[in-house]
Order: structure tokens, then C-alpha cells, then sequence
């Protein structure tokens, strides 16, 4: 995940490592993995066959008849695509009463001629899904389609995408309103040449994405009144993420370690590589614990807890100034650092937050900057969408097709 610390704050940026640890196993597939491999079809398309009419010793004619099959081989092509002009007519009958009888149009046909549910998905994946700037979008859809495009006709048909999809993202926020686990991030972007923010909210099924013009918790208070009234909110240690009400709170350890390590590397301090075996140890517990084990606690978790506390009681008089802050911090919120060990389903982690926000960075380093805040917002909840339909096993283009042929209400 990005850092929130500012480079003219992290005491050892130019020297930061992984926190992933070296394997002794080679790289590539290992030993017992079941790879894959292209598959032939069993119904190809189209066969194309190859006979000799004619012997190429002697010139005799052969019977084709007594052909035996020798070898197949496929090749997987894709034909050239072209757009389908799709005509709707409507009769009038009249009838022996004189009644004139018309029939109507599908409710979806609202002009001479429009851009269907295959091309608004298309266009829509590409912008949210494969990062494409309008340009790109354009230009992808001439070369690919044979079908123009003007960036205004793109930017309403994403307009008209995200209206439909809205009832889905309402959906989603309704349901981690409900949510037993919650994991929160926000990165900061360009919005309309402004500085703005995205913020995410979700779980291992839901993903619901904000853009906002602050980093603060006045928008999570906006989106979520109320909090998390039956979940523990796993997060960073941002205080707009620690003020949000929740049964539990849980600091993701990954950001506690990846400072312990850069505290360790460039101070040298002893306490630091201490408490990340701590935390280590916790971790390698939680992966060891059965179900049973959150409804009557080994004696382990207790001494965990009975050793964070002794290591949060250390004189930090000769600490530098970022390990003292480190360590109040720690001391602020020594609650919300192991309650992952007291609940199955919470992660030590804020690796799902930090993924659903990832795509923010990745979109405007390939499209840019946000034109405007509409923008953004079509963008926050097109993806919460595809998200949510990934982690549900949905495939992304099918789903957003299915939205584009929704009849609004």
C-alpha cells in the first residue's frame, strides 16, 4: 500500500524494505502445482480439412473415402469485429371500429438512434476497469469496433452507466452498515486541479468508494452517521479512521511493522526489533488458532497482551522523536492492537482496504488527474461495483452489461 508518511518525514524512505520475508523455494510453479495449458475445443467453430486427391509417388487418383484422420491442431483467432445496426419498427393497424391500433417500442429506445447496453459496458469497463483516459477510450473503440465515439458521447454514457448503478451502490453501503468486519483507507488525488481524496470502506465481499474533497472524518461521518455498530473497524492509525464508532477497533500491524523496521534499520533501536517479533508472534498465533479457541482463549493471549504492555512501559527519554510518538501512539489505541486474536474473522491486516484504494493510484497514473468531482464520483461508484462483483465470483463486463440494460424507473 502507499505510505502516509511524507518523505521529508520517513527517517529511512531511501532504504525501506519488504516486509516479506525470503523464501527458500525458487521462483515460477512448484513442485505438485497442476499448471494450465491453452485447450482445444471439442466444437471448433470452423474445420478446415486437408486431403490428397492425387498419390505423390505415382499420380493416382485416391479415394477419399478411405481417408484416415492423422492430426488435429487448432488456432484460436478472433474474427474482425463490427457493430450491429439493430432496427426497431412499430406498425399501426387499423381496426374495422376505426380504433387505430399502434404497438409500442421497447421502453429502452429513447431516440432515432442510440448506443446499446454491449457498447455503454464496453466503454465503462475500459474507463473503470482497465484504467483507459477518454482519448484512449475513443480511440480504443474506433481501432477495436470500427465504432466513433466523441469524448462527450463517452463521458454520457458513463454518466448514464453510473446512474443505473447507483441502486448497487446504495446497496453496498446498506450493507456494511450491518457488517461484522470493516476495513477502512483513503489516498489522496487530483480532483477538478484540486487537491481531493478517495476514501474506501469494505469487507471481503463488499467495496463501496468515495470522492471527497477532504481527507477528514467528516466524510466518513457523511456516509456512515452512525459508524459500525456491529463491527470491528480495521484501519490505519489516521485519526479520521480512529475516530469512526465501532464495537472494535484493529491498527493494521503491517503499518506498525513497516515502521518498527525503518525505526530498527536506521536507529538501531533495540525496543523496535523487539516489538515486531512481538507482533510477529501474534501474527503466526492467529494463523494457529481453531474456532474454538475464540470462545475460550488460550492462556497465550493473555501473556501476549501481559508483554505489549510491559514493552509500551519502556523509558523512551533517549528515543528519538518519532519513536516517542510511535510509542504514544501505541499507548493511545493498546486496545485496537491485538483484537484480532479475540474474533475469527478480523484480519491483523488493512491489506483489503489498501487493495480497493490501490486503483485509484493506478487510474490516475495512467488516465491523470479527475476533471471534475461528477467524474470522480461516476468513477467511485462504477468501481465499488466491479469490485463487489469480483470478490462475489461475478465476471466484471458481464455484470456491467446487465446494469446498462436496466429500464430506470
Amino acid at each position: 500500500g502507499t505510505s502516509h508518511t511524507s518523505p521529508s518525514h520517513d527517517i529511512s524512505r531511501s532504504n525501506a524494505k519488504s516486509l516479506r520475508e525470503q523464501s527458500d523455494k525458487k521462483t515460477g510453479g512448484q513442485a505438485g502445482h497442476q499448471g494450465s495449458n491453452l485447450q482445444m475445443s471439442i466444437s471448433p467453430d470452423e474445420i478446415i480439412e486437408y486431403k490428397s486427391n492425387y498419390c505423390s509417388r505415382c499420380s493416382c487418383p485416391l479415394n477419399m473415402d478411405m481417408a484416415v484422420l492423422q492430426d488435429r491442431r487448432q488456432e484460436v483467432d478472433i474474427p474482425p469485429i463490427q457493430a450491429r445496426y439493430i432496427e426497431h419498427r412499430s406498425y399501426s393497424t387499423q381496426c374495422i371500429c376505426g380504433h387505430e391500433n399502434r404497438s409500442d417500442m421497447p421502453s429502452h429506445l429513447k431516440s432515432p438512434i442510440q448506443y446499446g447496453s454491449g457498447v455503454q459496458a464496453t466503454v465503462a469497463y475500459l474507463f473503470s476497469y482497465q484504467y483507459l483516459s477518454y482519448s484512449r477510450i475513443k480511440q480504443t473503440m474506433s481501432d477495436c469496433f470500427n465504432i466513433p465515439l466523441s469524448e462527450g458521447t463517452i463521458d454520457n454514457l458513463l454518466e448514464k452507466l453510473a446512474v443505473l448503478a447507483e441502486p448497487i451502490y446504495d446497496q453496498i453501503q446498506s450493507r456494511l452498515k450491518e457488517s461484522k468486519v470493516v476495513g477502512g483507507d483513503e489516498t489522496g488525488t487530483k480532483i477538478n486541479g484540486q487537491k481531493g481524496w478517495f476514501h474506501v470502506w469494505q469487507n471481503k465481499t463488499l467495496t463501496f468508494i468515495v470522492a471527497s474533497a477532504t481527507r477528514g472524518y467528516a466524510t466518513a461521518e457523511t456516509f456512515f452517521s452512525q459508524g459500525f455498530k456491529r463491527a470491528v473497524y480495521v484501519s490505519d492509525c489516521w485519526s479520521g479512521q480512529l475516530k469512526t464508532p465501532a464495537i472494535r477497533h484493529q491498527l493494521c500491524l503491517v503499518h506498525l511493522l513497516r515502521e518498527l523496521t525503518n525505526f530498527e534499520d536506521a536507529l538501531k533501536c533495540e525496543w523496535s526489533a523487539a516489538l515486531k517479533q512481538l507482533f510477529k508472534r501474534a501474527i503466526k498465533i492467529k494463523q494457529e488458532l481453531r474456532r474454538v479457541d475464540y470462545l475460550d482463549p488460550p492462556p497465550i493471549i493473555n501473556q501476549l497482551e501481559i508483554e505489549l504492555q510491559k514493552m509500551l512501559e519502556v523509558d523512551t527519554s533517549n528515543f528519538h522523536k518519532k519513536s516517542k510518538a510511535f510509542v504514544k501512539r501505541l499507548i493511545k489505541n493498546k486496545e485496537s492492537i491485538f483484537t484480532f486474536l479475540s474474533y475469527e474473522h478480523v484480519p491483523y491486516d488493512n491489506n483489503g482496504a489498501e487493495r480497493a484504494i490501490r486503483n485509484i493510484k493506478v487510474k490516475t497514473k495512467i488516465s491523470g488527474s479527475f476533471r471534475s468531482q461528477q467524474g470522480a464520483n461516476r468513477y467511485a461508484i462504477l468501481r465499488s461495483v466491479i469490485d463487489t462483483a469480483i470478490k462475489n465470483g461475478q465476471d466484471v463486463f458481464s455484470a456491467l452489461k446487465l446494469i446498462a440494460q436496466t429500464i430506470p424507473e
